[in-house]
C-alpha cells in the first residue's frame, strides 16, 4: 500500500513540475508578445482639409459631374438683438424697497 502511495506521489510531483515549467514558458512568451506589440507604434493621424467637391469625388467616383454648393441649401436665420435692461440708480431702488411698503410690493409682485 505504501509503495502505491509513493508512486502516486512521485507522479503528482512530476506533473506539478511540468505544469510549473509550462506556466513559466507561457509567461515568457506572453511577455515577448507584449514587447513586440509595444514596438509597433501607430502613427498619429493628421487632419487633412479637403473641399466638399473633392470629398464627393473621392466617395462617389465619376458619378458627380457638377460641383455642389452646400452653403446655398442652408437656411438663413436672423439674429434677434437682445434688449439690454436700462441701468437705473440703485439708491432709488433701495429706498423704494425699504420698509413695509417695499415688502408689500415684493409680496404683491408689483415693482
Amino acid at each position: 500500500m505504501q509503495h502505491k502511495i509513493d508512486a502516486a506521489d512521485e507522479e503528482r510531483y512530476d506533473i506539478d513540475a511540468k505544469v510549473t515549467k509550462n506556466d513559466k514558458e507561457i509567461g515568457n512568451l506572453s511577455q515577448t508578445i507584449g514587447d513586440l506589440k509595444g514596438k509597433m507604434k501607430r502613427p498619429n493621424l493628421k487632419r487633412v482639409k479637403i473641399s466638399a467637391d473633392a470629398m464627393l469625388g473621392a466617395l462617389l467616383g465619376a458619378k458627380v459631374k457638377e460641383s455642389v454648393d452646400f452653403k446655398a441649401n442652408l437656411k438663413t436665420v436672423k439674429k434677434e438683438d437682445e434688449k439690454k435692461e436700462e441701468v437705473t440708480d440703485w439708491r432709488k431702488n433701495v429706498e423704494a424697497m425699504s420698509g413695509m411698503e417695499g415688502r408689500k410690493k415684493q409680496f404683491n409682485g408689483a415693482p
